[in-house]
């Protein structure tokens, strides 16, 4: 199989930019805009999971654990799936992927895009039994098959490390003071909080968020606060300085406020990282909307918490991910009112 070519050289080096979310201390916060990795890819663009889609194909084939002729098969609950299969079939890979049958559209059109075969999984089962088909697929015939893993994958943490974290660290010049992503796989984390802390001699607050609750609606993310749940390998919380918790509804609302904030208004451009300002401006917004995802809200409330704590100063520097663009979300009810 050869899928759809990609350019590659688009991932990395995403832009920063500078967001209002209403705070009531003078902190400066920036956000970096993932769908610009693949940012010419149908369906919304890439996501943050392009950049360990990469790091992971890269490394597999350098260390001869990926070669023609096998199967490139991953459990996600949508964007590492659709960056896996862009990347491995226009690397002419086969590509097989197992995620919920409730995952937002727009992503599942991604991986049918990219020319994968998709496995469904009851969502009602929760999300470790997408992880337990996968191994199931992968027993019927090991030698068919090669799974990247996120969950377990060193390349996973390892690519923010040496990307992520230094591209924050450089398009602040050194100032952030603070990084804040959610907890999927924990790679974004973990990764780049310990690069961040490395750069910053540790003068970097690295804080994490999951969700609140067991039924929660936002996608990427996993519930990990109770219960007998999987906790990846690629998530190390010795990493991280501080937890927080967020709702879905804090998370939706923090959105669609982001949305009326910019509904005029442009978006502040800190850093355009490889990319022009014509470039940034044509694909920032969704039919002139601004639009994140469910991750991105997320991350957004839990910026908005920490204010709310009164744990920001005047002058501290925060960090957050645009982890992708919200068309990917189109019918599922944080945008299917607007888009």
């Amino acid at each position: 199989m050869t899928g759809q070519a990609v350019d590659e050289s688009t991932i990395f080096e995403t832009p920063l930019l500078e967001l209002d979310l209403g705070l009531e201390s003078d902190a400066s916060v920036y956000a970096k805009a993932e769908w610009f990795n693949l940012y010419e890819a149908p369906h919304g663009g890439g996501s943050i999971k392009s950049r360990i889609a990469k790091g992971m194909i890269d490394g597999a084939e350098e260390r001869g654990d990926l070669e023609p002729g096998v199967t490139v098969i991953e459990p996600t609950s949508g964007n590492t799936g659709s960056e896996v299969a862009r990347l491995a079939t226009a690397r002419g890979y086969d590509v097989e992927i197992v995620m919920p049958d409730n995952a937002a559209g727009g992503k599942v059109e991604a991986v049918r895009d990219a020319g994968a075969e998709i496995h469904f999984v009851d969502a009602d089962l929760g999300y470790d039994a997408v992880i337990e088909r996968c191994e199931e697929i992968i027993a019927a015939d090991p030698e068919a098959y090669y799974r990247p893993n996120q969950y377990t994958n060193p390349d996973n943490p390892g690519t923010h490390e040496r990307t992520t974290a230094r591209e924050i660290y450089e398009a602040t010049d050194g100032g952030v003071t603070h990084f804040l992503a959610g907890a999927g796989t924990g790679g974004t984390i973990t990764g780049t909080g310990r690069g961040l802390t490395d750069l910053s001699d540790e003068t970097v607050e690295v804080v994490g968020f999951e969700p609140g609750e067991a039924l929660h609606a936002i996608d990427g993310l996993k519930y990990l606060r109770t219960g007998d749940h999987y906790h990846p390998e690629t998530y190390d919380e010795s990493v991280l300085d501080r937890k927080l918790y967020v709702s879905t509804d804090d998370a939706y609302d923090r959105a669609r406020a982001l949305r009326e904030r910019y509904a005029t208004d442009s978006i502040p451009i800190a850093d355009a990282g490889q990319h022009d300002e014509e470039t940034i401006r044509e694909h920032l917004r969704v039919n002139d909307q601004f639009v994140v995802g469910t991750s991105a809200a997320a991350g957004a409330a839990a910026v908005a918490a920490l204010d709310e704590a009164g744990d920001l100063a005047d002058d501290d520097v925060v960090v957050f991910m645009l982890c992708d663009r919200g068309d990917k979300y189109a019918d599922i009810p944080l945008w299917e009112e607007y888009l």
